[in-house]
């Protein structure tokens, strides 16, 4: 290497990158084609990316058949987000080129990552030609292949690779293997590829749990995500995991120990506050099952299968003044649903405060007219108030829907008596 480009290597060790550019900058028009390419790929490693591409221009211009600087030139246009101008260069490289093969993977990873899946398989098995036992390509279409869901050829390449690598970039095969064996359903198989694995990664560990689930060994899930807190107690995910799982097998004190932890480490997920008070609440301690709900629906006001739990809870306390107050104070928050129309109606009848639950069923009205149970209360609810002539409406519309009905039938058949006495 010339003294020169060593002594600017020297000034970029010692943090002095200002002086290291200005000095190549000066030696470029003295420097030959060979010092010029090297001065273009220490630019690249410092990420000088554009004195890269106006040296490496210059040599592909004067040097179009060396496709080393093709290939270098097509890295740093993707490196600048300029795909096209990669592509274009790519093909310039033939197929007696002896870096054919990676022009053709790298013009591969470019049309995937523009979406065009069918144009660099294309790419990948033109370089399988070329190449039949590089590994590199095997693991390319393997990848590929996984990412747009055609799991079974996947497994196909990825077994290739077995003989010759257990890792490629920094990817476990075996791992693939058994996610693409999860993934297409042959969870038996997933699961024996997993215990292969022996490995001790949060992640991997994970999706071995959740294999384990789907071919029935609650059992091996359970040690898995046990297992995954053991190693990253901030692994937010596997709480929830492993408390449903928990809860399933009946375990609802570890349930709910497991919720509880899980929110010391993941605060904003409501679906583990949800859950710890769905479990707080089947172990009979329901002061601690509303703190858990509330703050579910305080972190979602929307949050509709947390917010009719505590309207259930409520109703089993007989707190109807809890449901009025709930779902006032969610609706201030914008959140809206006629099943909370509904409820809020329920919970006003129940304290007497007939004209707010008239309102309020004439508000669920509006989008329930179809649901037979809201109208059977509701008609229920019309004839007490003595609005007969709405209640036979209703019960009329109700009747379209359950015609086989006969005690509604005869009820409204009285009704009408009733009216016309």
């Amino acid at each position: 290497m010339d003294t020169t480009i060593m002594e600017a290597v020297n000034l970029m060790e010692s943090k002095q990158s200002d002086k290291a550019i200005a000095l190549l900058e000066d030696y470029l028009p003295k420097a030959d084609d060979e010092d010029k390419f090297t001065i273009a790929e220490l630019f690249v490693q410092w990420g000088f990316l554009a004195e890269a591409t106006d040296i490496l221009e210059e040599l592909s211009q004067r040097f179009p058949k060396e496709s080393e600087i093709k290939i270098m030139l097509s890295d740093v246009y993707i490196e600048q987000g300029n795909d096209e101008e990669a592509i274009n260069l790519l093909n310039e490289v033939t197929e007696d080129d002896p870096d054919y093969v990676q022009a053709l993977m790298q013009l591969a990873d470019l049309y995937q990552a523009q979406g065009l899946f069918e144009v660099a398989e294309q790419k990948l098995l033109a370089a399988k030609q070329v190449e039949p036992n590089e590994t590199i390509i095997d693991f390319a279409l393997g990848e590929l292949l996984f990412s747009t869901g055609d799991y079974q050829q996947a497994i196909t390449y990825y077994e290739k690779i077995l003989p010759f690598a257990k890792e490629i970039a920094n990817v476990s095969i075996n791992d693939r293997l058994a996610e693409a064996h999860a993934a297409s359903g042959d969870y038996e198989i997933a699961l024996e590829t997993y215990q292969d694995i022996d490995s001790e990664d949060p992640d991997t560990l994970f999706k071995y749990g959740f294999t384990a689930l789907h071919a029935g060994r609650r059992d091996i899930a359970i040690k898995a995500w046990e297992h995954v807190i053991e190693q990253d107690m901030y692994y937010h995910t596997a709480y929830y995991q492993l408390a449903k799982a928990y809860e399933d097998e009946e375990m609802i004190n570890e349930a709910y120990d497991t919720a509880k932890q899980g929110i010391q480490v993941d605060e904003f997920n409501k679906e583990l506050y949800f859950f710890a008070g769905s479990m707080a609440h089947q172990l009979g301690n329901d002061e601690e099952s509303e703190h858990w709900v509330r703050e579910a629906v305080t972190l979602d006001p929307d949050y509709k299968e947390a917010i009719l739990f505590l309207i259930e809870l409520f109703k089993q306390q007989e707190k109807e003044e809890s449901i009025v107050e709930l779902i006032t104070e969610i609706h201030n928050m914008g959140a809206s649903d006629p099943l909370y129309e509904w409820e809020l109606a329920r919970a006003y009848n129940e304290t007497e405060s007939y004209k707010d639950a008239l309102k309020h069923y004439q508000e669920a009205y509006n989008s329930l007219k179809h649901d037979s149970d809201f109208l059977k209360e509701y008609g229920y609810f019309l004839t007490e108030e003595g609005r007969i002539d709405t209640a036979i409406q209703i019960f009329e519309l109700y009747l379209q829907q359950q015609p086989l009905d006969a005690d509604i039938d005869e009820y409204l058949q009285r009704l009408k008596e009733t009216k016309n006495t």
